[in-house]
């Protein structure tokens, strides 16, 4: 099927621009109706007539042919006789002619309707200024005021408006059928993972609160400005803004809308940024939050000419959200002799073992009580614990021999002792447990199905780079370490946990759920559908990534939400 082509244009009405003045000059006959109707009319009282037929102008109700006026001579006409007068006359010209009744142009030769832009143009400007309200000269409009700017505050419901709440009926009350926020999201076809990480970060308080607090507005962001979208050779990735879009999804999940909601247009700005990952196979969770958090962080980055170093107050909100810093030292088992390096972390990998406690190095030997829960290390046990996991993480370890350390005292490679320990704690800890294992040995990769146990409530005091030292060196306070601007108070080693990632099924094919922790109360996002469940759901869950936030902000959050 071939597609049309559009028409030519009109060989008379070229010929009357080259001959004549432009269109533009009909704009003084022009005369608006009541309801935006232009027509032609040199006098308003005037009513045109058929000069061979005498044929009057058509009335309201359109009984009569229209008639038309040539451009060059004024002569009035109808249809029957458009053919005859472009014939009859000598001159160039008076082939276009103007609908009286319509301000339309129109070819007696051709017989069809064309259209002039200066034309056009003109009948638009009579019809804007027949709109405009008519000012007189005698009461000249009010100079504009400045407008007063007015700080902001929280709102808070007076008398009537707290009756009016504490009158509304519970069955039907939205904070007593659900929290705010609380929204399914479409599965569109193998996104679990990202519908799973979707809903940890739109519960991350810092990370609510920046949305929800208009810091990140989508119809103010320079990267959808329509300069940006105009820029000549402008790639797709760059346009696309996952903030933008996180901003979306933010006012639609806590709009108090209860239908599941597609992220359909966040998916597709990921892809823009992740062409290899774009296609509808089942992703990685966790590789899918560390893309994400990356991307926004890059979409600032570009957008804001300033310092961004992960890690510290100065940079996008990914990172003051989610980033700390790790701290590894290296000893040289020769001569003591330790390099220090520190490097920023989105995230903690952890090592799932089943009750493999053996130690080489630094272990910390006493109980770690919360919420009813009590795990002591040196105890053997089958069944993984989340304290256990970190112990691992940040106990020395002996590098192999081909891992050998260049130590700068001896001068040459020997045999080391590595040991990891946090430096800096995020306001939002996410902990990757690594229940997928690849071998390139074996070429096989299997799922590690070891149940996990892991605390509500966790102190991340026994993990810090000071209580390492401290159990490392004894309580000698080292110069370096009192000035660190780091360093981290016991109040803001408490955490919380909020949101559980679990992963069901096999490696191949797989399903991923997150469970929420809102107003002490366990809910369940399993893609379109959210249920609550009960606490013994979630501990015997297999967790794939922990959420914790700062216990502060925590207890911040759950007094914000329990004044509302």
């Amino acid at each position: 099927m071939s597609t049309p082509s559009a028409p030519p244009p009109c060989p008379h009405l070229a010929a009357h621009r080259l001959s004549s003045r432009p269109l533009r000059f009909l704009r003084r006959c022009l005369r608006v109706r009541p309801l935006g109707r232009p027509e032609i009319r040199r006098d308003p009282r005037e009513l045109p007539r058929c000069s061979p037929c005498a044929a009057a102008a058509p009335s309201r109700r359109g009984s009569s042919p229209r008639l038309y006026a040539c451009l060059s001579c004024a002569a009035v006409f109808c249809p029957s006789h458009a053919a005859s007068h472009a014939a009859a006359s000598a001159g160039p010209g008076h082939q276009i002619a103007v609908d009286v009744d319509r301000a339309e142009l129109f070819c007696a030769a051709c017989g069809d309707q064309v259209y002039d832009p200066d034309f056009d143009h003109a009948v638009f400007l009579a019809q804007s200024s027949s709109l405009l309200p008519s000012t007189s000269s005698a009461s000249p409009s009010p100079a504009p005021r400045k407008r007063r700017r007015v700080d902001y505050r929280a709102w808070a419901p007076d008398p009537a408006e707290f009756a009016l709440m504490s009158s509304a009926d519970p069955a039907t009350s939205a904070s007593a059928a659900a929290p705010a926020g609380l929204r399914g999201l479409n599965n569109l076809g193998n996104t679990c993972f990202m519908n799973s990480v979707l809903q940890a970060l739109l519960h991350a308080p810092p990370l609510r609160n920046y949305f929800l607090g208009d810091r990140h507005n989508r119809f103010l962001c320079p990267r959808r400005t329509p300069v940006r979208h105009r820029a000549a050779g402008a790639d797709a990735a760059k346009l696309a803004c996952l903030a933008c879009d996180l901003d979306e999804i933010y006012s639609a999940v806590f709009s108090g809308e209860r239908k599941p909601y597609s992220p359909a247009k966040f998916l597709y700005s990921w892809w823009q940024h992740a062409s290899n990952l774009a296609s509808y196979e089942q992703q990685d969770a966790h590789e899918f939050f560390i893309s994400i958090l990356d991307h926004i962080h890059e979409n600032v980055k570009e957008d804001q000419h300033k310092s961004h170093s992960q890690g510290h107050g100065d940079c996008c909100i990914a990172h003051r959200v989610f980033s700390g810093i790790l701290r590894s030292d290296v000893t040289c088992t020769s001569c003591g002799f330790t390099s220090t390096t520190f490097e920023p972390c989105m995230d903690i990998s952890l090592d799932l073992d089943a009750g493999d406690n053996n130690s080489s190095g630094v272990t910390n030997t006493k109980p770690h009580v919360r919420n009813g829960e009590r795990s002591l290390a040196g105890v053997n046990s089958k069944v993984s614990t989340l304290m256990r996991c970190l112990e691992r993480f940040t106990r020395a370890e002996r590098l192999d021999a081909e891992q050998k350390f260049f130590c700068e005292r001896c001068s040459e490679r020997q045999e080391s002792l590595k040991q990891m320990s946090i430096r800096r704690l995020p306001l939002v800890s996410c902990f990757h447990i690594k229940r997928f294992e690849h071998s390139s040995v074996k070429k096989m990769s299997r799922k590690v199905d070891h149940c996990l146990q892991f605390p509500f409530s966790l102190d991340m005091a026994p993990y810090l780079s000071s209580s390492i030292l401290r159990s490392r060196y004894g309580n000698r306070i080292f110069p370096a370490e009192a000035s660190d601007a780091d360093a981290v108070s016991e109040l803001s080693s408490e955490f919380e946990i909020f949101a559980v990632i679990t992963h069901s099924g096999k490696l191949e094919a797989g399903h991923y759920v997150t469970y929420l922790r809102l107003n002490n109360h366990w809910y369940k996002c399993d893609d379109a559908w959210v249920t609550r469940v009960e606490e013994h759901t979630v501990r015997t869950s297999q967790a794939y990534m922990l959420f914790y936030v700062q216990k502060t902000l925590y207890y911040k959050a759950c007094e914000r939400a329990a004044t509302v």
